[in-house]
């Protein structure tokens, strides 16, 4: 790494000299090589046509490894995710890594390796990127920035044009990254083989895109799961939306944990499950396509949209009994992405 061959990063590291070099050069130039990102200019040269889609996200969470993933996976997959929930196809990322003095090399290209594992499922690339490091207490371990821009394939996709007798459709089993989360902070020695569901979705998005299928809305429900999701596209599109308790797909081990600690699956945060709204007639022709890519072996129709209850999500439960499906209140789990 450097002639000190240091095994945690150091202030040097960031201070525009050979140390800094070297980190850059034999982790993340390594790891993410592309001509674009080794011409080391200033700014990426681009090639765009057509209409464009561009996000970003920080990724903060603790703690940087979990089950079924990693704070590189996350960020990674959470960019490509908001891209392709717009019909996007992910082509470009940027990444920013701020760095606390002291965090071990070998956890620093653990993490490296994994980006460079998600990235290639969707064939984006990492063109431009910083590297701060900051002094020991400034930062927990490692915070990462993440944009991408993105190439429309399916206009038309908004939380805007959510119709009455559109299906709602989740894409897999709810709740895994926040309850997965959760295990690794308590250090819960449970018998369970829980994993976050952090994933790239572009794969099967490119699928539903190629099967022409009609799509009115889709969203990834990070924070505040499905409930945020749904509540707000009420809102967005001024319509109802009931859903079925019993036909939203939960694993025995969410339920478990959600039990222990009063939580609601359909509260806790998601990394690699999306929503979509679509015409009914669709919506096995969908399901299938699900179960064939991805994860999506539990996909599931979960409801519909109705010109009742304008703006608000109305669930009923298994019991026969209705209420309505709130925006969760407060911050369950700080710091969970």
């Amino acid at each position: 790494m450097s002639e000190n061959n240091s095994k945690t990063v150091q202030l040097s590291h960031g201070g525009g000299g050979k140390e800094m070099s070297d980190l850059i050069q034999q982790i993340f130039f390594k790891a993410f090589k592309n001509p674009i990102l080794h011409n080391e200019e200033d700014a990426a040269l681009l090639h765009l046509s057509g209409e464009t889609a561009f996000t970003t996200d920080s990724f903060t969470v603790a703690p940087l490894f979990f089950a079924g993933g990693d704070i590189g996976k996350l960020a990674i997959a959470g960019t490509v995710n908001d891209l392709a929930m717009m019909g996007a196809e992910p082509q470009y990322l940027s990444c920013s890594f701020i760095i606390e003095e002291g965090f071990e090399i070998s956890a620093l290209k653990q993490i490296v390796a994994s980006m460079a594992t998600e990235l290639h499922k969707s064939g984006t690339r990492i063109v431009c990127g910083d590297t701060k490091v900051v002094p020991k207490g400034c930062a927990d371990g490692l915070f990462i920035n993440t944009s991408g821009v993105g190439r429309i394939l399916r206009k038309g996709i908004s939380v805007k044009n959510i119709q009455v007798g559109d299906a709602i459709i989740v894409s897999r089993d709810i709740g895994r990254h926040g309850a997965a989360i959760l295990m690794a902070r308590e250090s819960l020695a449970l018998e369970s083989t829980l994993t976050s569901d952090c994933a790239n979705l572009w794969p099967v998005i490119e699928q539903l895109i190629a099967a022409n299928i009609e799509i009115h809305a889709m969203r990834d429900a990070t924070r505040g799961g499905l409930a945020a999701v749904l509540n707000e596209w009420a809102a967005a599109s001024n319509v109802g939306i009931d859903v079925q308790e019993d036909d939203i797909p939960i694993s025995d081990e969410v339920k478990g944990l959600c039990e222990l600690y009063g939580f609601e699956a359909h509260d806790l945060a998601n990394e690699g499950t999306f929503i979509l709204a679509i015409p009914q007639a669709f919506a096995l022709g969908v399901i299938e396509i699900m179960a064939r890519y991805g994860q999506s072996e539990h996909a599931a129709i979960i409801g519909s949209v109705t010109a009742e209850h304008q703006g608000k999500v109305v669930i009923t439960t298994p019991w026969g009994s209705r209420r309505y499906l709130d925006l969760p209140q407060g911050e369950l789990l700080p710091r969970i992405c």
